[in-house]
This record gives C-alpha cells, structure tokens and sequence, in this order.
C-alpha cells in the first residue's frame, strides 16, 4: 500500500474541490439475493486520532446471501486518492459486516476533501464517500449512557502475554500477529478478553438472561483459497466474572483449514454486550488482523 501523505500534500497544494455535505450511506435499494447482485461500502463514521490524523471507519453489506465473493485490489476494488490499495477487504463475508477496517489520513486532511471506496462486482459498480461530516463524528471508544455509566470495548490479546488491543483498529497494513502453517495442518487461533461487562438498555432493565459479555467471530479477510473455520462455534471459556457490572475475562479458540496455499489475511472480531455494530451505537468492540502463510 502507498504513503497518503504525498497524495494529500499535493492535493491541498493544489486546492481541495468542494463537494455537497456527507449524506447517510445509501445502499442500494435492491433486496438480497441468493447470488449475482451488489456488494456496497459503507461508511460509519470518523474520529481523531491521539496524533491529530483522523480516521475513517468502514464496513460492507454483500447483498449475495449465499455466496461469499472475491474481488482483488484493482479497478474493480479500489480507495482513491492514495490507493487502490488503502487496506479493505478483497474477500467479502455475506451479509452486514460494520466497520471491519479503518483508513487513517493526515492531520492536514479537511473537511471538504474526501476518499472514495469503489466495488465492481456481478457488473454492477458501487461507490461510497469517506468523508469528515461533523454528522459522523463517533465515539467508538467509549459510550456514555449515563452520569455514571460507561461502556468501552473489549480488550483483547491473541497471544497470552501480548500488548492488547482495544477498539475497531484493524487495518491489513499491520496485522497484530503472523502464522505459518501447512495446508494439512489445521491452525488454533486464541483470544484472551477482558471486558467492563457494562450493560445498558432504553429502561435500564437487565434481560433475565443476558447475552454472554463477549463474543468472538472470526472471519475470512484476503487471500484467494477457501478458508473454514470450526463449523461448531465453540463457547468462550470463562476465567473470571460473567454477570452483568462484573468485569470478564475469558479465552476463546478455534481451529481454521485453507484449501490452498498462499497468503492470508483473517480478521477477530470481539463484541460485549451491545452487540454487533454496537447497536447502532458504533461502539463498543475491538478487531484484529492475523497474517497467516500457508505452504504446501
């Protein structure tokens, strides 16, 4: 992937164009299918990064309910300026997946400028706007519900004593952990959490039975084999807590297989209890990318 800061410098050299305020991602109107129609970006939002570049918060809806697609870096899948590579997916999961990378540009970014996310695919084209509306300025590192209720996302590790990580921080040009291993050999793949265990709903009432404080899902990132993981999603394994304002600490594994070798990029994702996309909330939860070398 190439430096953004030599693009932008010499696109606010050159003046930035103005274009119409940042509107909610529009997603094509078109229903799912079984296959052969649309996969769309989808923008969730930006923030500010502790150095002052900002960063951009992207996902996907594949509308092919039963088939997952493969769309290499190129014309047909690109982030312009800058790319086309600036780190999205080229394996696309069916179904909704928000905000599985991050594209991070310069502190000297403006308002008026933007990046572009193009898909082609089924011959159908699709393109979505990175832009910084102050609309879609999120906080998905902390949510406050209330005076005294706040909520983070979880923390994870990939490796018992590694560094943690915490948050939607996950970009292909640096992935957290790098595997070998050969294609007869199926590969175990762990996750320590730790989350707040916080919950909260409209009422603030407790669900008799709450949801488990963490899930974890894997899933297929780049890389041009099959990739499967345990079709039985086994259970996080709980060291301490699991009730609600409990702080939790669990482990999860898994075992994944690759029908060629080859280079792989596989993503972890870890959510508490507000679930998927954080409810709508985009907050609270953390992911991750693995490199994995597969030989013969």
């Amino acid at each position: 992937m190439k430096p953004l800061s030599a693009f932008f410098a010499l696109a606010l050299a050159a003046g930035a164009v103005a274009v119409s305020a940042q509107q909610a991602p529009i997603l094509p109107s078109e229903p799912p299918r079984g296959f052969g129609t649309s996969v769309t970006g989808s923008f969730e939002g930006w923030f500010d990064a502790a150095d002052g570049s900002h960063v951009f918060l992207v996902g996907y809806m594949n509308r092919n309910r039963q088939l997952e697609v493969d769309v290499p870096i190129g014309p047909n899948n690109r982030i312009e300026p800058g790319g086309p590579d600036l780190g999205q997916p080229t394996h696309f999961m069916t179904g909704r997946r928000v905000g599985i990378f991050t594209v991070t540009v310069p502190k000297a970014f403006t308002k008026d400028q933007r990046l572009t996310w193009t898909l082609t695919i089924n011959g159908q084209t699709t393109s979505i706007p990175l832009k910084m509306n102050v609309d879609y300025n999120v906080s998905p590192f902390k949510i406050q519900h209330t005076a005294t209720l706040t909520n983070t996302p979880p923390i994870i590790r990939l490796e018992e004593k590694a560094s943690p990580i915490q948050g939607p921080t996950a970009t292909a040009s640096k992935p957290v952990l790098t595997r070998t291993t050969a294609l007869s050999t199926p590969l175990v793949l762990d996750v320590w959490a730790d989350d707040d265990a916080v919950f909260s709903t409209g009422t603030g009432t407790a669900p008799r039975t709450p949801p488990p404080p963490v899930t974890v899902n894997w899933t297929h990132y780049r890389g041009a084999g099959k990739v499967t993981f345990d079709k039985e999603k086994p259970e996080m394994q709980k060291l301490a807590g699991g009730n609600i304002g409990e702080p939790f600490r669990g482990k999860y594994s898994t075992t994944v297989k690759f029908s060629a070798p080859g280079e792989y990029l596989l993503q972890v994702t870890a959510n508490d209890y507000t679930g998927d996309g954080g409810g709508g909330e985009v907050c609270c939860w953390t992911n991750a990318i693995v490199k994995v070398t597969v030989t013969q």
